[in-house]
């Protein structure tokens, strides 16, 4: 089978590398991919927003499936125009990536299903958004309405710090803005929950933790994510039946109310308030990363699953997984999040040996006359599986500190409240 998975980053890194061990998988198209999925696949540069060019490549080149990994490409309506034109596509379609796309969107399904999330306001102008900022309790939340790499979300202490990221959302940082969210600050611990979907049959897929601020000891910006684990140490039972009856399966069977049919991974991002799940914001794709973090602890052909959701009979899949922990830390490009060079040479990385259950995958790297470069903030993700935490970090490290990339940073204490324990 000849597949195609459209992204970049770690994310589309860990997906190739999975497939690319699956004996159903002959060849692999990456759009465009990295450095990393260069040496498993065939790179290919094309205007991902010009999707006659893409439809006419994946014909040409017979393409059996196309696997969209960001969510860009989901919101835009990618998964639609190639359906129409009756290409095999694993992702949700333009309606139900508002879940993501929207951030309002979502939380006015929450209110119609009763689906447990902070309480929230709509706010289409500066004036009224400054009104309420002034007359709320603090901390508070303010959200850019649509998709804005992970950073459109600012927590706000005080009336300065909302009133700053209001100007800025109004202003287009994030893109053209016409409502923000501001929402309570819910005080608990996140957690990253994951299930896939035919639209019919609904199956868990893991979950994790992962941690967004740049500095040690969960403080600083966000990020997109400095680093992971799996499983989480808040799933237990009780949680799982909840956040499941609560808040997942509630959400599929509105989408259907309102003529949606969710096909693809689903994101549930989290607040876990003494054992009770809230909402923060669901995400139409794997996370990343995740994403590079769940991966290497799956024991079923990941091809059958996505295909299964395509054809609609996931009921007949069933989804195995070893029994292991996964920890994964990203190594960024030092100045991120802010400002940072780009296209730094990434010397001795031919020298790293990885064992078995050792993994690297690529995000923003390029190859330029057979060297590989850092190419944006976030460069590479180490993953390591294993029986303990502690283990898989101290490996994770070890390898980090021998590549020895001065232009680089990371953060040592993923994963530290589990290990800490």
């Amino acid at each position: 089978m000849i597949v195609g998975i459209i992204g970049s980053g770690g994310r589309e890194h860990a997906i190739c590398h999975t497939l690319s061990n699956e004996k159903k998988v002959k060849k692999i198209y990456c759009f465009p991919g990295n450095a990393g999925t260069t040496k498993i696949a065939e790179n290919i540069t094309l205007d991902l927003e010009n999707f006659n060019n893409l439809k006419e490549f994946i014909i040409f080149n017979k393409i059996d499936l196309i696997i969209v990994g960001p969510e860009k490409p989901l919101v835009d309506g990618i998964v639609d125009f190639l359906e129409t034109h009756n290409i095999k596509v694993f992702g949700p379609n333009k309606l139900a990536s508002q879940l993501e796309g929207s951030k309002i969107f979502t939380k006015n399904i929450c209110k119609k299903y009763a689906i447990p999330t902070a309480k929230f306001g709509v706010f289409q102008n500066i004036k009224d958004a400054t009104q309420f900022i002034k007359e709320t309790n603090y901390p508070l939340v303010v959200k850019a309405d649509g998709l804005a790499s992970g950073k459109g979300v600012y927590i706000c202490e005080d009336n300065k710090e909302a009133a700053l990221a209001i100007n800025e959302i109004f202003a287009g940082k994030f893109g053209k803005a016409e409502k923000l969210l501001i929402e309570e600050f819910l005080r608990g611990e996140e957690m990253s929950y994951f299930i896939i979907t035919d639209g019919k049959t609904i199956k868990k897929f893991d979950t994790a933790q992962d941690h967004k601020r740049v500095l040690e000891g969960d403080k600083g910006k966000n990020t997109g994510g400095m680093g992971a684990y799996s499983p989480s140490r808040l799933i237990n039972e009780e949680l799982d039946k909840k956040i499941m009856s609560k808040i997942v399966e509630p959400t599929i069977k509105g989408l259907k109310e309102i003529g949606i049919n969710y096909k693809g991974f689903l994101y549930v991002g989290l607040m876990i308030v003494d054992n009770e799940p809230y909402l923060i914001e669901y995400n139409v794709r794997m996370g990343d990363p995740e994403c590079q973090t769940i991966l290497p602890k799956l024991r079923s052909n990941l091809l059958d699953i996505l295909l299964s959701c395509c054809d609609e009979t996931l009921n007949e899949i069933k989804i195995k997984w070893h029994d292991k922990k996964s920890l994964c830390v990203v190594l960024c490009s030092n100045g991120y999040p802010d400002q940072f060079k780009k296209n730094v040479v990434i010397k001795n990385l031919d020298k790293i040996k990885l064992n078995k259950n050792e993994y690297c995958y690529h995000a923003s790297t390029s190859t330029i006359k057979g060297e590989v470069y850092a190419s944006g903030g976030r460069v590479l993700n180490f993953v390591c599986v294993s029986d303990d935490f502690l283990i898989a970090r101290v490996k994770i490290l070890n390898t980090i500190n021998l590549l020895n990339w001065k232009s680089g940073f990371f953060r040592k204490d993923i994963a530290y409240k589990v290990i800490d324990e």
